[in-house]
């Protein structure tokens, strides 16, 4: 999946998403463009370098995930006990949209 198409993936999952740059202040993660649900973080990746999406996920799942995708990894920055970083230039588009709807409804419900 290109940059464009998960960009306007992330923004279709509801009216309550919003996008960022929150880490303009850091040279080396300046161009990393956020997505939110009720002012919390469900999805990242460095707009100079799409490859790794790093999203939420369930802690029970992370382990199958990783065993069964090589295009699941270890997030970045983040604890990798709840978050996972997907290859989204490897990924199926349909995993890498699962994925990310998951983690969007884990944030939404957890912050209603």
């Amino acid at each position: 999946m290109n940059i464009e198409d998960y960009r306007d993936f992330c923004l279709s999952l509801g009216d309550d998403v919003e996008e960022r740059l929150p880490f303009t202040a850091f040279r080396y993660a300046s161009g990393v463009l956020a997505f939110y649900v009720h002012g919390h973080m469900f999805a990242f990746f460095d707009c100079d370098h799409f490859g790794v999406v790093t999203l939420k996920c369930q802690p029970d799942r992370i382990g199958l995930l990783r065993e069964r995708d090589d295009c699941i990894g270890k997030p970045f920055n983040l604890s990798p006990k709840y978050w996972i970083g997907v290859d989204a230039l490897r990924a199926p588009d349909g995993l890498l949209r699962e994925l990310t709807r998951n983690s969007y409804e884990i944030v939404k419900t957890k912050y209603k």
